[in-house]
């Protein structure tokens, strides 16, 4: 997982008046995130099917990938002088609830990858349970960060988050990244407290991904206050790094919506938001250290 900065990686193509479509790209996120109003905004234009703008949200967390979708799109971008635009879809609230329920048990597939931060066992993926909902706590100095997680949505990640705080993974850990604009999410979950650390093994995405038509995967939704998703390094590499959406964030449904603030939580949340990122920053370190004493499942 990338460091945990807002940044936008940009592969080189061998078309010309790159380097324009590059900085237009560029001034578009940086009114984007500037603005709460983005129904009104076009989408970023102009880079081939060879090539992406990757705006990271949150890096070691969420991405957005802007790819224009076919070759003919950019021929016809290269030999056209008029500007164009293209409206955003209407983003919509995710229902927090999925079109078709899972079966009663699942099967997980977790993935080692050799570079944990902390010693964790890799969870066991078998007849993983697809119902009911679970009750975990963070515990700050700020309150109590009290949780449901829900394994109708996302069973596998469930299993996986459960078994990390029963192996104390996030035990004196912080929260290391606030943002505020565009996209309102606290994100913890790594023992470096850099944005790049990991339990060692990864997983699938779940709801919404899983149900999301390929084509409409880059088009915002709403992951509503008090969600709380998994922050991600791209497709399928989920670990132990999640976010926590203290007001509505629009972000494309790439990222596994597992569970929600209790009333409890959500306040300890809100009084964590309102003191802000630090140095007054869109996109930083809490304005207040979040540090999690000890994380527990309760039920």
């Amino acid at each position: 997982m990338g460091e945990s900065n807002l940044n936008t990686h940009v592969e080189e193509t061998k078309v010309p008046n790159n380097k324009q479509r590059l900085d237009d790209a560029l001034n578009q996120l940086d009114r984007e995130l500037k603005s709460r109003d983005r129904k009104q905004k076009s989408r970023p234009l102009g880079v081939v099917v060879a090539a992406a703008v990757v705006i990271i949200a949150l890096v070691g967390g969420i991405w957005f990938l802007a790819t224009r979708d076919s070759e003919e799109e950019t021929q016809a971008q290269e030999t056209s002088t008029a500007p164009s635009t293209t409206k955003m879809p209407e983003a919509k609230p995710l229902a927090g609830k999925r079109t078709t329920p899972l079966e009663d048990n699942v099967k997980c597939e977790y993935t080692e990858t050799g570079d944990a931060s902390r010693d964790v066992p890799t969870p066991k993926g078998t007849d993983v349970s697809a119902k009911g909902t679970v009750k975990v706590n963070f515990a700050t100095k700020q309150g109590d960060i009290e949780m449901e997680l829900d394994r109708s949505l996302a069973p596998c990640t469930v299993n996986a988050i459960t078994d990390i705080i029963s192996a104390k993974y996030y035990d004196d850990t912080v929260c290391h990244r606030m943002t505020d604009g565009g996209i309102f999410v606290l994100q913890c979950g790594d023992p470096t407290g850099k944005g790049n650390g990991g339990p060692g093994f990864q997983f699938a995405n779940e709801y919404p991904t899983d149900e999301t038509d390929e084509a409409d995967l880059q088009n915002p939704a709403i992951y509503p206050k008090g969600s709380i998703a998994m922050a991600n390094a791209g497709a399928d590499t989920n670990g132990s790094q999640f976010f926590i959406n203290y007001k509505d964030s629009e972000l494309p449904p790439n990222y596994t919506y597992f569970g929600n603030l209790t009333d409890k939580g959500q306040k300890t949340v809100d009084a964590i938001a309102a003191k802000g990122v630090k140095d007054g920053q869109p996109d930083g370190e809490p304005a207040e250290e979040v540090r999690i004493s000890k994380a527990t499942v309760e039920s």
